[in-house]
């Protein structure tokens, strides 16, 4: 019995610094600066004569989180005013946890980075699942006061660019055909904005590209493992980054805060530069 306790021992004095290591790190990763990664996409319906715009697509900021303070959110407005976008995109889930008052406790810390921000085709955003768990009303009116135009299943003409900006599919506010038949009228290249990937396979032809968040890269993805958890149902395919499928490219960013633990592994924070062209 004694040899079983000094090995237990030994084993627990191994694992603990490796333990304490990997928290450390991960709680590093979760508050580090937005790796910024760019694409290039080529839309048809682009007006001839007409330049190229520069789009910053974010998500998930989770404000209120250990990860995600006023502070940190306004360091990543500097960082990303400093790219010079013609517009920036937010794919929703700005507000941290599941509590129905979250967003009037915790939400006010959004408006003053945010409206730091000053693309001049302006910002626009949807509602991600977690502002609908939260408060989708005060959400809304924080984000008001941010200067930001938010989409509930509706269309904003931005330069060349419409803009369907689809509801939250997660919590089944996404209404796809009454989105596309307020777009349609409307001359322009489109895009459409959402929360959840999940969508993708359900967009009409004449939509080519898709811009969401939601999953957070997986959060945590272990070597030889991948992702702990999925939020997809359709698992890693829109899991994250640049998927081509046929007739659509789907851009799905890791996000810039957390959920659930304010820890990230193997999946930092990321924002995207996206280049929309004719």
């Amino acid at each position: 019995m004694r040899k079983l306790l000094k090995a237990l021992l030994v084993l627990l004095l191994v694992l603990l610094p490796i333990v304490a290591g990997f928290y450390l790190y991960a709680r590093a990763e979760a508050r580090s600066d937005p790796v910024v990664r760019t694409a290039t996409v080529k839309l048809p319906r682009w007006p001839a004569g007409v330049k190229p715009v520069r789009a910053v697509l974010i998500s998930d900021i989770h404000i209120g989180s250990h990860a995600m303070d006023e502070a940190r959110l306004s360091r990543i407005v500097d960082q990303i005013n400093a790219l010079n976008p013609d517009i920036v995109l937010i794919a929703g889930d700005f507000i941290y946890g599941a509590d129905p008052h979250g967003a009037k406790t915790k939400g006010q810390a959004l408006v003053a980075p945010l409206k730091k921000l000053h693309p001049p085709l302006g910002v626009v955003a949807v509602l991600g699942n977690h502002d609908h768990w939260t408060g989708p009303d005060d959400v809304r009116s924080l984000l008001e006061q941010a200067r930001i135009t938010v989409l509930v299943n509706d269309v904003a003409v931005r330069g060349p660019i419409v803009i369907g900006g689809v509801d939250d599919d997660y919590t089944k506010h996404a209404n796809i055909a009454a989105t596309m038949a307020k777009l349609r009228p409307f001359e322009g290249a489109r895009i459409i904005l959402t929360h959840s990937p999940d969508i993708a396979p359900r967009l009409p032809g004449d939509v080519r590209l898709l811009l969401a968040g939601h999953t957070h890269c997986g959060q945590g993805v272990l070597p030889f493992y991948g992702p702990v958890t999925t939020v997809s149902h359709f698992k890693d395919r829109y899991r994250c980054g640049l998927v081509l499928d046929p007739h659509l490219a789907v851009i799905v960013t890791g996000g810039l805060g957390t959920s659930g633990p304010s820890l990230r592994f193997g999946a930092p924070p990321d924002l995207w530069l996206i280049t929309l062209e004719g």
